[in-house]
């Protein structure tokens, strides 16, 4: 009995149980969120800031932001009235802001990164199936038909178009290319990271942690579904000339890509969708045959 008792306790202990992964806490994703804006206001202005010298130097006035009569800021307004300067400054301040935002998610939460469960992680991973891409691909061609035609019954007679479209028509053929290269991958990946991945993660944790109650989880799941897609939609606003009309349109694209997300394990159909539904949006810039000066 001694020998048997001297075995079991010389015996390696077991084991820890790993720790358990957690979505991120939802004023965390909000964090991300708001970091994500802050630094496109940042990076934008002093790219513009940037443009405004180097356009001060091309005509004499590399040091003009050193005397009384405020020639630096005549230098920015003179520079962003270019389309071409517009633009460049745009793709910047998105290659930057993104690439800065992604790489800290990436950095916050390395474990929650290929997790394909939606509560759980951000389903950097393949999807589960290949027909979740070609729902996502039916997805990205059907949002923007049906609800460019909800857009333009809600809006009448009023105008409806984004400050980047604009933008994009008035570019040069390379700038265009360029702009559109970067909304059609770029901005739908870091988009999707944030809205679908750890904002989408972090309001089923939430919800998870404060209520266990049975038969709750249909619930659960279709409001932090609407919420991510509601905040997706309204954080576009500033760049819809705070127009409401296109925002059932946006919460449509929120809405399939929160399902694509939750039920194929993968971010990738979503990032799939948003870049479609994107590069159709941007589409008509390459059909004005003269962008403006």
């Amino acid at each position: 009995m001694n020998a048997v008792t001297d075995a079991l306790s010389a015996s390696p202990p077991p084991p820890p149980l790993p720790a358990p992964v957690k979505a991120p806490g939802v004023l965390e994703a909000l964090a991300l969120l708001v970091l994500y804006f802050c630094l496109q206001l940042v990076i934008g202005f002093g790219s513009a800031f940037v443009a405004g010298i180097v356009l001060g130097a091309r005509i004499g006035f590399a040091h003009a932001g050193a005397g009384p009569d405020g020639q630096t800021g005549k230098l920015l307004v003179s520079a962003m009235a270019n389309p071409d300067v517009r633009t460049a400054v745009t793709a910047v301040t998105l290659l930057l802001a993104a690439s800065i935002t992604l790489w800290l998610a990436h950095r916050r939460w390395p474990h929650q990164w290929r997790l394909g469960q939606a509560s759980r992680g951000f389903g950097f991973a393949p999807a589960a199936s290949p027909a979740f891409y070609a729902a996502a691909l039916a997805l990205g061609v059907g949002v923007p038909v049906i609800g460019g035609l909800l857009t333009h019954w809600l809006a009448g007679d009023h105008p409806v178009t984004q400050a980047i479209s604009q933008m994009g028509r008035a570019a040069s053929l390379s700038g265009r290319i360029a702009l559109a290269t970067l909304a059609v991958t770029l901005g739908p990946l870091v988009e999707e990271t944030m809205f679908r991945g750890v904002l989408f993660s972090s309001l089923l944790g939430f919800r998870q942690r404060t209520s266990n109650r049975p038969g709750q989880s249909g619930t659960r799941v279709a409001l932090a579904m609407l919420l991510s897609a509601s905040l997706f939609a309204m954080v576009h606003l500033p760049d819809l000339g705070w127009r409401w009309y296109a925002l059932p349109n946006l919460a449509m694209l929120g809405l399939g890509c929160a399902w694509l997300r939750l039920h194929s394990g993968s971010l990738w159909p979503s990032v799939l969708a948003h870049g479609i539904n994107n590069a159709l949006a941007v589409a008509g810039w390459f059909i004005v045959l003269h962008p403006g000066g």
